[in-house]
């Protein structure tokens, strides 16, 4: 029996169909409905897509795939898989991520393949507009850039001269760090807005403005956009000769002192020159001025076409703080000096110390003084801008049973006996050292660095009851003397 070469073809071909067909049978992959409805990748890149399955070796194992952007699987989209979790025996549930570079669509449409070579049929979503429906196409979009941004140098306001134009742009303070502005991202896309109507046409990262309104810009991710893709809001006004405009201070007015910088902010334009109490300032030519000094700053803005100068008093607030009682003051066994602070700061707190040493549990601008030393009360400024203010004060006893050949008992009468106070020559004149005589009270009355055995200079009136008052010498060397001088007829 002849047999043709077109039958033995035919039966090749029957015999491959029956040996593939062999190969896959029994092998099913049926995908389950996706629970998200679009993905929005970014910061968060991890979704889970659930299949059942049969008929495959135990060696399997399976990958999720993306369709190009146009929805065809010729060239599909590979994802990342971050995890596969056996939900059952034959329910597996794969986490993956997109691809960072992925071009964004509508109409991506997703699928398992099996190592085998199997593919399953489309995954479906639920359709948003029919209850019982699903599709088998979603949104998928991989957005780079999700932090917060800003246009015009975060100024509010910008001004345009009549027939002129200013360009807001997004801003890039530092174009080295990438996630620091969508501005490093070269595909991404944009819209801007005038009041709430997008501008036709517009999808790049600057815009040329040429009438007053408020404008804005919006990251565009398609459906996967949302409000935190939007700037800040620019108010474009028309310039006129003579128009009033606001230069801002980031710290305020007054500004806080003690070092702290502030920032001066003008109008956007074409060219800014700036001027400290009407001179001018070399290379202050940007939108903003950054200075610790209080003055008169103005600032002259080319608008193109158009020129216009604004100023600001700006004022430094200084924290001014006293006590109630001198530097150096003294009190006798038994008394009790209540010190109190006085200052402006604005809801201060008040430390207290004595010897170097935070006394425990006291909060307020009063400290009852029982003990001599040396003492300190630190205030510090807690709203505004934080300020430290400290007040150094001593209080000594005034009576020191060390002392002796110092007198303590005088009689100035003005008749020549006793009429002054008169100490060792090693404490007076020549001899560098510190004498201070204060009153019952605290209140220095006397102090001298060369001491001429001459206190009291003038008469002290007094009738039936006899003064005393303090006196502390200090020696070159540190040594310290204290005590009382009675006065007596």
């Amino acid at each position: 029996m002849r047999i043709s070469i077109v039958n033995i073809y035919s039966f090749c071909f029957l015999y491959l169909v029956s040996s593939l067909t062999t190969t896959v049978h029994g092998q099913t992959i049926a995908p389950q409905t996706l629970v998200f409805s679009k993905i929005c990748a970014g910061n968060f890149n991890q979704f889970d897509a659930t299949f059942n399955h049969a008929g495959f070796p135990a060696s399997t194992t399976f990958e999720v795939q993306l369709s190009d952007n146009l929805g065809s699987f010729t060239n599909p989209v590979s994802t990342t898989t971050l995890s596969v979790t056996d939900v059952t025996a034959s329910q597996k549930t794969i986490t993956f991520a997109v691809p960072t570079n992925l071009t964004g669509s509508e109409n991506y449409k997703l699928r398992v393949k099996s190592s085998t070579g199997f593919v399953s049929g489309n995954f479906s979503i639920k359709d948003p507009n029919n209850i019982n429906g699903t599709l088998s196409y979603f949104a998928a979009y991989y957005k780079p850039f999700e932090d917060v941004y800003y246009i015009n140098n975060k100024q509010s306001t910008a001004t345009i001269c009549s027939g002129g134009n200013v360009t807001l742009s997004i801003d890039n303070p530092t174009p080295s760090v990438q996630n620091s502005s969508p501005a490093n991202y070269p595909n991404i896309k944009y819209k801007w807005y005038k009041g709430t109507t997008v501008i036709s046409g517009q999808t790049g990262p600057s815009l040329l403005v040429s009438t007053a309104g408020t404008y804005y810009v919006g990251i565009d991710y398609a459906s996967c956009t949302d409000s935190n893709s939007r700037s800040n809001i620019v108010t474009v006004s028309e310039a006129s000769g003579g128009s009033s405009g606001a230069i801002t201070s980031s710290l305020g007015n007054p500004f806080c002192s003690g070092g702290n910088s502030t920032t001066l902010s003008s109008m956007t334009g074409n060219s800014h020159q700036w001027y400290q109490d009407g001179v001018k300032i070399n290379g202050a030519t940007s939108a903003t001025l950054v200075t610790d000094k209080a003055g008169i700053y103005s600032v002259a803005i080319d608008f193109g076409g158009c020129n216009n100068t604004y100023s600001i008093d700006l004022k430094e607030f200084k924290m001014q703080s006293s006590i109630n009682i001198p530097d150096t003051s003294v009190f006798v066994d038994g008394e009790t000096k209540n010190v109190v602070v006085t200052t402006n700061a604005v809801n201060p707190s008040f430390e207290w110390y004595k010897n170097s040493a935070l006394i425990a549990g006291i909060q307020g601008n009063t400290y009852a003084v029982t003990s001599e030393g040396s003492y300190k009360v630190k205030i510090t400024q807690n709203s505004g801008c934080a300020i430290v203010d400290e007040i150094p004060f001593d209080v000594n006893s005034a009576v020191d049973s060390s002392v002796v050949n110092i007198p303590n008992l005088i009689s100035p009468n003005g008749d020549g006996v006793n009429d002054a106070w008169v100490i060792p020559q090693e404490y007076s004149v020549g001899s560098n050292t510190e004498v201070v005589i204060m009153s019952a009270t605290g209140d220095i009355v006397f102090t001298s660095n060369n001491y001429l055995n001459n206190w009291p200079e003038s008469p002290i009136d007094f009738k039936t009851i006899n003064p005393v008052y303090y006196y502390i010498i200090k020696t070159q060397d540190g040594k310290v003397k204290k005590g009382s001088i009675t006065l007596v007829k």
